[in-house]
């Protein structure tokens, strides 16, 4: 064995002990609350706890800044065509890397942590998060295959107080 076969034993072990209490077997995958929620990567954001959730209530889709990418709204077409979501949230975040400089500050940055020209990423800074917020929640409205009454709000989670602010 390598060296890198044990470079996950703390999470294998870890999840040793989450099987052994395991009470989703069996469960179809349907939303049992309605709920999807799409927010940001940042590990300060528990997307089930903040809105009173556990496994298998909601579909939770993060990516950098809580954009409604490409990929986000195929999820969410899915959530609300086969597994029952009838709300959408958009949570976006105080104190977002996404939302702290421009595009080239954020590349910059990439570039010198990683030793590596980023430039030609395109990242999605974002400049205005209540402007993004209220664009991001359009996207969901405007998709012809997210029925218009599946409700979808926008919102901001302040990761210091842990509340959320609805911002549409």
């Amino acid at each position: 064995m390598t060296e890198s076969t044990h470079d996950f034993d703390d999470l294998l072990q870890a999840n040793q002990d989450f099987s052994d209490h395991f009470e989703l077997s069996g469960f179809d995958g349907v939303a049992r609350a309605g709920v999807a929620m799409v927010t940001c990567m940042d590990s300060r954001i528990d997307p089930l706890g903040m809105i009173g959730l556990k496994p298998g209530d909601a579909k939770i889709l993060r990516n950098p800044g809580g954009r409604v990418t490409d990929q986000a709204l195929v999820a969410l077409v899915l959530g609300v065509n086969l597994l029952g979501v009838d709300r959408v949230m958009v949570v976006q975040h105080t104190r977002c890397a996404m939302a702290s400089g421009t595009e080239t500050e954020l590349r910059d940055r990439v570039t010198e942590a990683s030793g590596v020209d980023a430039s030609w990423m395109t990242l999605g800074v974002i400049q205005d998060q209540h402007a993004d917020i209220a664009e991001e929640v359009h996207k969901v409205h405007a998709h012809p295959l997210i029925a218009d009454s599946v409700r979808v709000g926008g919102f901001l989670y302040d990761v210091d107080s842990g509340l959320l602010q609805q911002v549409v």
